[in-house]
């Protein structure tokens, strides 16, 4: 891959290529920005305005490294670890110059691939392979501030799915829901919220639904990146697989399984992710999904 690079790196004004993640039947999906460069990132303050100016919850910035690339995410706000539907859109840009195949990607914490293919109609898709997965309960403090921001009770929280901290690449608190109704009722103080998981240490809050013991449905706030929702959250998902395996979720083969995450339906914009679960505890999980070009 080393002959494929590209011939320079545009620092002043790097060119931004816009794609969406984890498209569903050509629509919806996730919107991120993807920058490919040579020899050097831009100041960090570009690429956080840059990010900042575009608006989408994350921009990826990735500069040749040897047989792979160096990667870095911002979102409007903030610099965060890890984003898995920057990542998927990465790899649909990186296949589309450089061809199918897998690439290595270094990340500020993490070394993970993705790899890009194409479709006979020509679209191209991704997966990654996550960071590492782990899981524990929530901190108290945190469930009961999520609890009230949300404005959710005991009640509304799945009897069979625990609440969780979840981490691959990332933090994520995970608050699994007994109704699709209370799925879609979701509304949350921003401020308070924001502030809390700047507390905690919490990229996103990831609330489901189980339609099925495969199946999910998924809401992502992430106010500490400055956007309300997410329409589509690898992240999020690869944190959420890891989960169900810690906690040993009924819908998990012994041999491994893949679940099905729809997201983005509230806002319009619906997304599917693919997760394949290895039965190794703490393994990295594999996040696939469609792209189309914006």
């Amino acid at each position: 891959m080393d002959s494929l690079a590209p011939q320079s790196s545009t620092i002043v004004s790097p060119e931004v290529q816009k794609l969406a993640a984890f498209t569903l039947a050509g629509g919806g999906g996730n919107p991120a920005g993807v920058v490919l460069l040579l020899d050097h990132f831009p100041e960090d303050a570009l690429m956080q305005g840059l990010a900042a100016d575009i608006g989408f919850s994350e921009t990826a910035f990735a500069k040749k490294n040897g047989a792979g690339w160096r990667v870095r995410y911002f979102a409007p706000e903030q610099e965060v670890p890890f984003c898995g539907h920057a990542t998927i859109a990465l790899g649909a840009a990186l296949g589309a110059r450089f061809g199918a195949g897998t690439y290595p990607l270094s990340l500020n914490d993490a070394e993970i691939t993705v790899e890009a293919t194409q479709g006979e109609d020509g679209a191209w898709g991704a997966a990654l392979q996550s960071p590492q997965t782990w899981s524990q309960p929530l901190p108290d403090a945190l469930e009961a501030g999520l609890m009230t921001h949300f404005k959710l009770t005991p009640a509304d929280l799945h009897g069979s799915l625990p609440t969780r901290l979840a981490f691959a690449g990332a933090k994520h608190a995970v608050l699994p829901l007994a109704r699709r109704e209370t799925l879609s009722a979701m509304d949350y103080d921003y401020d308070a919220t924001r502030d809390l998981m700047q507390a905690h240490d919490v990229t996103t809050i990831d609330l489901v639904w189980p339609e099925t013991p495969q199946r999910f449905h998924a809401r992502n706030p992430f106010p500490v990146g400055g956007i309300y929702e997410d329409p589509a959250t690898g992240a999020a998902a690869a944190a959420f697989a890891g989960m169900l395996r810690d906690v040993g979720w009924h819908g998990l083969s012994p041999e491994g399984s893949r679940i099905e995450i729809i997201q983005g339906e509230d806002m319009g914009r619906a997304s599917r992710i693919e997760v394949d679960i290895p039965p190794e505890a703490g393994s990295s999980v594999r996040v696939s999904g469609a792209t189309a070009r914006l």
